[in-house]
């Protein structure tokens, strides 16, 4: 019934912009499969050692054994349970740092420099003193993630609400508008792209740090699997870990891009 109210020429641009994806996610979908295939090809005939670089055939084996014998959803949710939760808090505590350092200059000149040698610092060298201070479990595993993910969302945020239109905010000031009407009418909500792409920044920082963390200290875990397939040098394992994990990371991208869209909707 929409669609009557529209203008020809509306219609034929929602009808190019629906040709348009249609084309991007069939481009997308044979650009997989066609290397997919390339990769089967070349293992099959010999010009690739399917030892060395395993195969789609191979993999899908060895994640069906892995389903068998119920060790595919252990791992997956073990990594999985610790980079959300990485991930929340991560995300979470960088935000509430960053709107600290916002409300008070002093606080923000004061620690701006410590932050930026934090954010600089390879967190892999932080390694063993979070696992001398949290244990070889799981809380040194999501105190990896947290550590990575913290510092990248609240210099990210706190950037946007320091880039915040200052015309609006005088404009506020000067309808007698406290700090915290200013930030929750404005400074916030102007900011919400910035939380988005914060948020995507994070998939991929909370998986590094949780598979970082697994890889040294783990005992489970799709990082675990990974590094073990390397000692005994399964390969095939090691590659089959390696798509589920890119599986799960753009899963959860798609879940973050869905609710972009509902921040969108909601500003607007």
């Amino acid at each position: 019934m929409k669609n009557e109210f529209l203008s020809p020429q509306h219609k034929k641009y929602i009808s190019k912009l629906k040709r348009h994806k249609i084309l991007v996610f069939s481009a997308q979908t044979g650009v997989l499969v066609g290397f997919l295939l390339l990769w089967q090809l070349l293992a099959t005939v010999g010009v690739i050692d399917s030892f060395l670089m395993s195969s789609p055939s191979r993999i899908w084996h060895t994640l069906a054994d892995l389903y068998a014998n119920g060790q595919l959803f252990y791992h997956v949710w073990i990594s999985l349970y610790e980079t959300l939760l990485g991930f929340a808090i991560g995300t979470l505590g960088g935000t509430a740092i960053a709107v600290a350092l916002w409300w008070s200059k002093t606080l923000r000149d004061v620690l701006q420099p410590y932050i930026v040698v934090l954010n600089s610092l390879p967190k892999i060298a932080l390694g063993p003193i979070i696992i001398v201070w949290a244990g070889t479990g799981q809380k040194a595993i999501i105190a990896m993630a947290v550590l990575i993910s913290i510092i990248v969302t609240t210099i990210t945020m706190l950037g946007g609400f320091l880039e915040t239109n200052a015309e609006k905010i005088l404009l506020l000031q000067s309808m007698d508008a406290n700090k915290m009407q200013i930030f929750c009418k404005l400074v916030f909500p102007s900011n919400l792209s910035t939380l988005a792409s914060c948020l995507k920044i994070n998939v991929g920082m909370s998986w590094i740090g949780s598979i970082m963390g697994e890889y040294l200290v783990s005992k489970a875990g799709l990082g675990y699997l990974i590094v073990y397939g390397g000692q005994v040098f399964e390969m095939d394992l090691v590659m089959t870990c390696t798509i589920v994990l890119c599986l799960l990371a753009g899963g959860m991208y798609f879940g973050v891009a869905m609710l972009e869209k509902f921040f969108v909707r909601w500003k607007s």
